[in-house]
C-alpha cells in the first residue's frame, strides 16, 4: 500500500513547510510541494490527495494581482473543506479557507508579530488537534507574522483559539479541515530571512528584527515540541482517513 500524500502548496520562495513538513514525513507521509509562484499548477480538486496543506505568505488573500493564482487556490480549498478532507491552512493560508469558505477578511488593526500568546476556547477542549493545548496551565506560544486577519469565519466555522489581539486563531470546519493564523510551522532559522525583508513594517511596529528573531531562537525547544506535536496529530489524522478510505474501497 502507497503512503498517504499530502498536497503542500507554497506561495513564495522562502514559506515552506518547515518543522511541518519533517515531522510529516517521519511519520511516512509523502509530500507533494506546488510552487505556483514559480509556474507551478494549481489543482482543480484536490483528486486522490490525502490531506491538503496551504502556507503562508507575505501577500493577502485579495492580492490576485501579485498573485494571481490565489483564486485557484481558493477553488481548491473550497474543494477540499466540501470532502471533508484533511485540510490545514496556515496564515495566509487561513485567510484563503476563509475566504473560499465565504467568511471575510480584513487589515488587521493590531498586526501580530513575534511570539505571542494564544488562548484556548472551549471548544478546543473536545478538539482532534487541539485539545492538548487545554491540558497544561501554560498559555501557548506561538510564532506570528501577519498584517491580514479573518474578521468573520466561514459560516459553521467553530472558533478553538484565539489571542489578545486576534480573535480568531484557529477554527474548524466540518471535522477535518482547519485554519491557523499563527506558524506552526516556522522556528528562528525560517524567519531570519522574513525579518530581514520586513525591516520597514517592523520598525513601524516599533519592533526591531534582531530582537523578534532572538525572541523565538530562545524559545525554540518550545516552539518543536508543542508544534512538532501538532504536526504529527494532522499527519494521525491524514492517515487515519486513508485507511478508512482504503478499507472502503
Amino acid at each position: 500500500m502507497s503512503a498517504p500524500r499530502v498536497l503542500v502548496v507554497e506561495h513564495e520562495k522562502g514559506t515552506g513547510p518547515g518543522q511541518f513538513g519533517e515531522r510529516l514525513a517521519a511519520q511516512g507521509l509523502d509530500l507533494d510541494l506546488c510552487r505556483p509562484w514559480d509556474g507551478d499548477r494549481v489543482p482543480r480538486e484536490p483528486g486522490r490527495y490525502d490531506g491538503l496543506l496551504v502556507l503562508g505568505g507575505s501577500m493577502g488573500p485579495y492580492d490576485v494581482d501579485r498573485a494571481p493564482w490565489l483564486p485557484a487556490v481558493c477553488r481548491l480549498l473550497r474543494a477540499a473543506a466540501a470532502r471533508d478532507l484533511p485540510t490545514l491552512g496556515i496564515c495566509l493560508g487561513m485567510e484563503l479557507l476563509t475566504v473560499a469558505c465565504g467568511g471575510k477578511v480584513r487589515h488587521a488593526e493590531h498586526p501580530e508579530v513575534g511570539l505571542c500568546e494564544l488562548t484556548p476556547l472551549l471548544p478546543a477542549s473536545r478538539d482532534e488537534l487541539f485539545a492538548f493545548l487545554t491540558e497544561s496551565d501554560t498559555p501557548p506560544c506561538a510564532v506570528q507574522w501577519h498584517w491580514e486577519e479573518t474578521s468573520v469565519p466561514p459560516e459553521g466555522a467553530v472558533p478553538l483559539l484565539t489571542s489578545a489581539r486576534c480573535t480568531h486563531q484557529a477554527y474548524r470546519i466540518g471535522t477535518s479541515v482547519w485554519g491557523v493564523q499563527f506558524h506552526p510551522e516556522v522556528l528562528a532559522g525560517d524567519i531570519a530571512t522574513w525579518g530581514t525583508s520586513d525591516t520597514g513594517p517592523l520598525q513601524a511596529l516599533g519592533l526591531d528584527p534582531d530582537a523578534v528573531v532572538g525572541h523565538v531562537a530562545r524559545e525554540e525547544q518550545r516552539l518543536r515540541t508543542l508544534w512538532g506535536g501538532l504536526a504529527e496529530r494532522w499527519g494521525t489524522v491524514v492517515s487515519a482517513r486513508r485507511r478508512r478510505r482504503d478499507g472502503a474501497e
